[in-house]
């Protein structure tokens, strides 16, 4: 966005272009097979409004001054609330019968970092790994240790009902009695994984990434969605880009980190980027899924493989609009 201001004196008329910082702010609910023909118009306004609440939680937050942390954080925490999606409140269970979350967030700036998996009980996992993000001792932490580091820093905690959506529920014993490991909706192949990117007035970046995993997951198992590199990463000088997909191969594929590489190395577009690993990569592995990125100057991307994205974007030249199907 750019401002014209004119000086006027007895010789000349001097005409100063100014630019002005922007903001963006961009988020996404999962994708999969995502198809018109299984949706209800009910269920379609739910997912559109708690989209466009995420989206203008952030929004206040980057029209106030606020830093991309902030916002991807309030943006991601809104989400975590919302049964709609597979992190928080609405995640899946895991096969002992218990919701085990993991998250990630990301700034571009110094490159810090705070993850953590295998959550119960914390309210919003994404809060957690932000603590840990302004925390030098720590990138990474799992199950107890990370709860403990809950309890430390006072984030909220709840029971283990809080969780326990009938929904969520009637999934898990489906999945246990065919002795299978589902995604969030076995039978659209939908991944709830939410995550949000943004970049504030003062030209940094920050992506984060919340999950709740694979209904009737085992042995622990993680996926990328708390993985620096594979479902999160954000630098100032490449772009933000926050995952949702199968996990294992975008774990294989380290897949985030691999957007920006290609952009830092080969010169590429976020756009370019973005296709090369997502239309190409991923889809050579038959890895489902996608990713939403945004790179330092504004410019950003949904790209996904399938068949649908939950997702969404604001910004302070760009109007708030969301979509679910491709």
């Amino acid at each position: 966005m750019s401002v014209l201001f004119y000086t006027l004196n007895s010789n000349f008329i001097d005409i100063t272009i100014k630019k002005m910082k922007k903001f963006v702010i961009a988020i996404h609910g999962g994708a999969g097979t995502i198809l018109r023909k299984n949706m209800t118009s009910e269920k379609e306004d739910a997912y559109h409004e708690a989209l466009r609440a995420a989206l203008e939680a952030g929004q206040d937050i980057l029209n106030k001054k606020g830093t991309a942390i902030e916002a991807v954080t309030v943006a991601v925490s809104l989400m975590e609330d919302s049964p709609l999606f597979n992190a928080g409140k609405g995640s899946v269970y895991s096969h002992n019968g218990q919701n085990e979350m993991e998250a990630s967030i990301m700034e571009g700036e110094k490159l810090r970092a705070g993850a953590i998996a295998g959550v119960k009980n914390v309210k919003n996992p994404i809060q957690l790994a932000k603590s840990i993000l302004f925390d030098d001792d720590f990138v990474y932490l799992l199950g107890h240790g990370a709860e403990e580091y809950a309890d430390n820093q006072k984030l909220e905690k709840v029971a283990d009902e809080y969780f326990q959506t009938q929904f969520r529920k009637e999934q898990w014993l489906a999945a246990k009695g065919e002795g299978k490991v589902l995604l969030d909706h076995d039978s659209d192949k939908k991944f709830g994984t939410v995550g949000a990117v943004a970049l504030d007035i003062d030209g940094n970046l920050s992506a984060a990434t919340s999950t709740g995993g694979l209904t009737n997951k085992k042995y622990g198992r993680i996926g990328d969605s708390s993985v620096i590199g594979s479902g999160t990463y954000a630098n100032n000088n490449t772009c933000a880009i926050s995952c949702t997909g199968y996990g294992e191969f975008f774990l294989r594929a380290v897949v985030a980190y691999d957007v920006s590489c290609l952009m830092e190395y080969k010169g590429l577009s976020l756009k370019e980027a973005c296709e090369q690993v997502v239309m190409k990569k991923l889809v050579e592995m038959k890895g489902e899924g996608g990713l939403i990125a945004l790179d330092s100057t504004g410019n950003f991307e949904f790209s996904f493989n399938s068949e649908g994205m939950y997702r969404g974007a604001v910004g302070s030249d760009l109007a708030l609009k969301t979509y679910i199907y491709k």
